[in-house]
């Protein structure tokens, strides 16, 4: 039996005997390497590596995460080992604009998107979203205003922390979210912003690309930290524009951008494909 699939990702300072060291691990506990990615970057000296592999029953997966731990500190390295089975548990933030939540829902009731839902945070009440599945989502109202935000943010903290959220999504939430729980949310919340950053930053980034006459407009998904959309990168996209287009045009047009390009960097982290590089993102795709 093929047993349960598992996916290792690992970074470190390079140096020879790590792939061997790796892989050796895994034949010696009767592991089968399904995929195999790695990237060396010579200009830092740090090494990268993705593997997906199956051959352990999914109760032995601790006892093969904790043996795997002597090799780790040989090589000083980052890492995680995760049973494909065991979804990420995502809640997601939205404000007015729901495109986002609207096409990461369906993509998660098709099971495109292999995650659990636990829960939906705006700070707009539940009637604004009434054309919407959210059937079986708990909903949270959290108001919040310039006076209020210390409160709102310490009892978001605290409904992230009871759901036991592994990943949150800022699906258009538009709210800045401060120092303290950004650093709590460290490499687990991703944003998506409607520009090509670092172009156009702030709220009205369509209507400043239109004042400037730009050809293409994007949209951006990066993980949030304290420098606002200054967050290392996960996926970008663009699409032609013309002088005939109208800022409106442009935030029809960013809509679409905005949703798949939310949507790829998201399925990217929930199948453990993104590791950090400082500022910047190894990303390996399919």
């Amino acid at each position: 039996m093929p047993g349960a699939q598992c996916v290792l990702t690992l970074s470190c300072v390079n140096r020879r005997g790590i792939v061997s060291g790796v892989s050796t691990y895994l034949y010696e506990h009767d592991c089968n390497i399904l995929d195999a990615q790695q990237f060396d970057d010579t200009e830092a000296g740090r090494f990268f590596m993705r593997v997906c592999f199956d051959g352990i029953a999914l109760e032995a997966v601790a006892a093969l995460r904790a043996g795997f731990e002597e090799i780790a500190n040989r090589f000083g390295m980052d890492w995680a080992l995760r049973p494909v089975a065991q979804k990420k548990r995502v809640m997601i933030l939205v404000s007015r604009f729901d495109h986002c939540l609207a096409d990461l829902m369906y993509r998660w009731r098709i099971d495109e998107l292999r995650m659990e839902m636990v829960g939906i945070v705006s700070n707009h009440p539940r009637e604004s979203y009434e054309h919407l599945d959210l059937d079986g989502v708990p909903f949270h109202h959290m108001p919040v205003t310039r006076l209020t935000k210390l409160e709102q943010e310490t009892q978001l903290w605290q409904v992230i922390r009871e759901a036991h959220a592994d990943v949150v999504v800022l699906a258009r939430y538009m709210q800045i979210l401060s120092d303290g729980l950004t650093a709590k949310l460290t490499g687990r919340c991703i944003n998506i912003h409607h520009s090509f950053l670092p172009g156009f930053k702030g709220a009205r980034a369509y209507h400043q690309a239109h004042e400037r006459g730009v050809k293409l407009i994007g949209a951006t998904a990066h993980y949030v930290t304290s420098d606002l959309d200054e967050g290392p990168i996960i996926e970008q996209d663009v699409e032609r524009i013309s002088h005939r287009d109208t800022p409106e045009d442009l935030v029809r047009k960013g809509r679409d951008i905005e949703r798949r390009v939310l949507a790829r960097a998201l399925r990217h982290h929930l199948e453990d494909r993104v590791l950090l590089h400082g500022r910047k993102t190894v990303i390996f795709t399919e």
